[in-house]
């Protein structure tokens, strides 16, 4: 399985070459690398926490059981993808390709999935259900958070796809078990 597995990602790598460099060509431009960076960096968790804390103080009491839903998903999230990255180890695009330049530096070794588009996604969508006007501020930056992921040359497109869409599930597991 793990054999099919590296297979398949190694295509993947050649077929997403093109858009990889496409993207990550945005990083030459010092404005948007440096945005990039910082956007990566806050969805390192820094955001995530800053609003797990926040959500209790801007609604009340009623917030501490979605902020501690989210917290509880985050963790199953970093279980999720530091388990997939064990046992998929697709190298990183500046990795495996050169000409594919990295701005900032990695957490970790392996890229798929992109564990903060995962969170990015899970934590997007638990707060919305419960808080939807925070969307104006929570859907872009996620949205930027995923791009971040490859315009810096740490993924694939298809690993922030992976990462969102399992983030997407864990959330959605997370709100059919709390009703």
């Amino acid at each position: 399985m793990q054999h099919f597995a590296a297979t398949i990602l190694r295509r993947c790598d050649a077929m997403e070459l093109d858009w990889c460099l496409r993207i990550n060509r945005w990083a030459r431009n010092s404005g948007l690398r440096s945005l990039f960076a910082v956007v990566s960096r806050l969805g390192d968790g820094i955001f995530w926490y800053a609003l797990m804390l926040l959500l209790p103080l801007a609604f009340g009491r009623p917030a501490l059981i979605p902020a501690l839903q989210m917290l509880i998903t985050g963790a199953l999230g970093v279980l999720a993808y530091k388990w997939l990255k064990r046992r998929l180890v697709r190298e990183r695009p500046y990795v495996a390709h050169t000409a594919v330049q990295c701005a900032l530096p990695p957490l970790d070794r392996y890229s798929f999935p992109s564990g903060h588009t995962l969170h990015a996604v899970s934590f997007t969508v638990l707060a919305l259900h419960y808080f939807p006007e925070l969307a104006p501020l929570l859907v872009p930056f996620a949205a930027l958070v995923a791009l971040s992921r490859v315009v810096l040359g740490l993924h694939y497109p298809s690993d922030v796809a992976a990462g969102g869409t399992i983030g997407l599930a864990l959330a959605l597991a997370s709100l059919a078990v709390t009703g």
